[in-house]
């Protein structure tokens, strides 16, 4: 993601930017409608599990893929996932892809990664439907087919997955699968940005900065980038010190300036690092002291790695594909 100052000047970059700040993110292992393995007696669990019962294997590999009550083993999670995937649990066939994909308990196959989301997707599974996606978009285990992604990412996206929203919204920026439309971006964004995703309030915000398929508006820029720096999303915390910086859309204030750039620097923004040293030599003495001290305060805020490209093993249990 380019600062917001050459975005100004690289107008004809927008899908680079673009695609740079979005294909880092990664969102959380979803699991819901499942008791937590802590619950559950893992001995209880087997002899069901054993004789085909989707849901207790399903819970099982849930148990072994996370390592609570047992040792974390993905093989061992693949092989009860598969028996639930088998049975028909859309649930274990959307895991079962996860793990194809990434290599997980299992030899890397993104062709199996791509049966197993289509299997999930087929019965309804939001994020299978995300993830097939991003594989048709990127020719991952299956022909490379822009329009299928679209397909894939619109009936996630109706379905509320934010992460598909955007990757749609991407999609209709660039004109890839779908006539090029900025206003169809900037719809989906706002929809998955309302719903609270940092990525989405991001490059919100960075259309109402640049005037891309919504009329420009600074405030609305720092409304928005502003909402998702506060959730510890890094590029967006560049892009809010760059507002102070500047004073477009917040009031101009080198203090919180070096405070929002110190904590994008924190959290490996390369180009915060950059701006913050070019900052502080218009900085007096007594605004770099208040600004560390209240820099000092933020980073004991906890920062969430996965919205910031940590690895699928660096953040727990990642599964949503984000491009």
């Amino acid at each position: 993601m380019f600062s917001f100052r050459c975005l100004l000047l690289m107008t004809l970059m927008t899908s680079v930017w673009f695609y740079g700040s979005m294909a880092i993110c990664r969102q959380q292992y979803k699991d819901s409608g499942h008791p937590q393995p802590g619950q559950v007696d893992l001995d209880c669990l087997r002899p069901p599990a054993t004789a085909g019962d989707a849901q207790t294997a399903y819970r099982l590999g849930r148990c072994y893929m996370l390592g609570t009550g047992v040792s974390q083993d993905y093989a061992e999670a693949a092989m009860w996932y598969q028996k639930a995937a088998s049975s028909g649990s859309s649930d274990a066939q959307f895991v079962l892809g996860f793990l194809y994909e990434h290599g997980k308990g299992v030899k890397q196959d993104y062709k199996q990664a791509a049966f197993y989301y289509q299997a999930a997707g087929e019965q309804g599974h939001a994020t299978a439907q995300n993830n097939l996606a991003s594989l048709y978009e990127h020719g991952q285990g299956v022909l490379q087919s822009l329009p299928q992604a679209v397909h894939w990412y619109q009936l996630a996206a109706d379905q509320g997955e934010a992460v598909a929203q955007c990757n749609l919204a991407t999609l209709y920026l660039k004109g890839q699968g779908v006539p090029q439309d900025a206003s169809q971006a900037a719809r989906w964004f706002r929809i998955a940005a309302q719903g609270g995703y940092a990525p989405a309030q991001a490059n919100l915000g960075w259309m109402y900065y640049t005037g891309t398929g919504i009329a420009a508006d600074y405030t609305e820029a720092g409304k928005w980038i502003r909402l998702a720096a506060t959730q510890g999303y890094a590029p967006a915390q560049a892009d809010l010190a760059y507002l102070y910086e500047q004073g477009k859309g917040v009031p101009l204030d080198y203090v919180n300036a070096y405070v929002w750039y110190r904590a994008a620097s924190s959290a490996g923004d390369k180009r915060a690092e950059a701006q913050l040293r070019e900052l502080t030599h218009r900085m007096t003495p007594r605004q770099i002291g208040i600004a560390t001290n209240r820099a000092g305060e933020m980073q004991q805020r906890a920062w969430r790695p996965e919205l910031n490209g940590l690895s699928a093993e660096a953040a727990k249990n990642p599964s949503v594909r984000q491009d």
